[in-house]
């Protein structure tokens, strides 16, 4: 599987060029056979680390829509859904240490940064992701 991700998040990354959280909803949606509107891949435009502001990371923001999406689909509740993304930001900190992305960032952030340096990251993201999803329980 994580060969399957990895392939993906080059081609979106240096193909297409978008950022980690269009990628990661771009990934999950493959992964999962699950659409995610057009509208929601714009929405996502700005969200790796806050359009560049380097808060929140954007593989967090990309999983949390995902979640989100496919919960609705599988029938959860907003409070069940809420839920499940608070359990999901907590074993997402205790797997890779922080929701930031200043912090999470591989050697933080250089104005000489080479593109697209959280690849690796991203796919370990992913991964943990769909994983994560695979284990709720849906019924």
């Amino acid at each position: 599987m994580i060969n399957r991700i990895r392939e993906m998040v080059h081609r979106l990354y240096w193909e297409l060029d978008i950022n980690c959280a269009r990628t990661t909803l771009a990934c999950l949606s493959e992964l999962t056979d699950t659409t995610v509107n057009p509208q929601t891949m714009h929405a996502a435009i700005g969200l790796h680390g806050a359009g560049g502001y380097r808060a929140q990371c954007g593989l967090v923001e990309g999983s949390l829509m995902f979640i989100g999406i496919f919960l609705v689909l599988k029938g959860k509740s907003d409070s069940e859904i809420s839920d499940i993304c608070y359990r999901f930001a907590g074993e997402f900190t205790k797997k890779f240490s922080s929701l930031r992305c200043c912090e999470l960032r591989p050697n933080g952030f250089k104005e000489d940064d080479p593109p697209h340096a959280c690849e690796e990251l991203t796919g370990n993201a992913i991964e943990f992701t769909y994983n994560f999803i695979k284990s709720i329980d849906i019924k």
